[in-house]
């Protein structure tokens, strides 16, 4: 039987830039935007504060766009200020290198295992399915829906224990699945 695994965020991740005025390396973002109009043509930035010094920074989203080529659902979300917005900007890898930020995903999600019962198991078969695109170790995965410690997980994978069609060492942000056999 195949077991769904899910990896959900929970909030928007860090975002790893270094700030002008402390030297810190991380800011959090609320989901906060500011528009500015000047005439036709809208700037619009995801706003970001320093977790050290509460500094403002400013992560372009738009620069000199004409209003009439900015869609009104688009627009409306932005005046709303919607997180889910957000997290969907935050993922574009174009507006990433842009802006030349990265992103930290560490307490910014969890694995949700809808209480799988495969622990008096010999054979486990799990899929795992991202939410949104979190890199995570496979092994850090396993070892926390399993109930292991990396190193076992890691044993494991040494043995021949646990096998997938992915990499298991390194981070995935994609799909996939793996078998665990007691």
């Amino acid at each position: 039987m195949l077991e769904n695994w899910v990896v959900k965020p929970v909030c928007l991740p860090l975002i790893r830039r270094r700030c002008h005025v402390c030297s810190s390396d991380s800011f959090r973002t609320s989901g906060k935007f500011r528009i500015n109009a000047n005439h036709k043509v809208l700037d619009v930035w995801l706003l970001a504060l320093c977790t050290a010094c509460g500094e403002t920074t400013k992560i372009t989203v738009m620069e000199r766009m004409n209003v009439r080529s900015v869609r009104p659902e688009l627009l409306d979300r932005l005046h709303d200020n919607d997180s889910g917005l957000a997290a969907e900007l935050l993922q574009d890898p174009v507006m990433r290198r842009r802006n030349r930020i990265d992103l930290d995903w560490a307490d910014a999600w969890r694995l949700d295992t809808e209480g799988s019962g495969h622990v008096d198991r010999e054979v486990v078969d799990v899929s795992v399915r991202f939410a949104a695109r979190i890199p995570v170790r496979p092994a850090r995965l396993i070892a926390e829906g399993c109930g292991l410690s990396r190193a076992e997980v890691e044993k494991l994978i040494t043995d021949g224990k646990l096998v997938s069609t992915v990499r298991l060492s390194g981070k995935v942000s994609d799909d996939f699945t793996f078998t665990l056999k007691r």
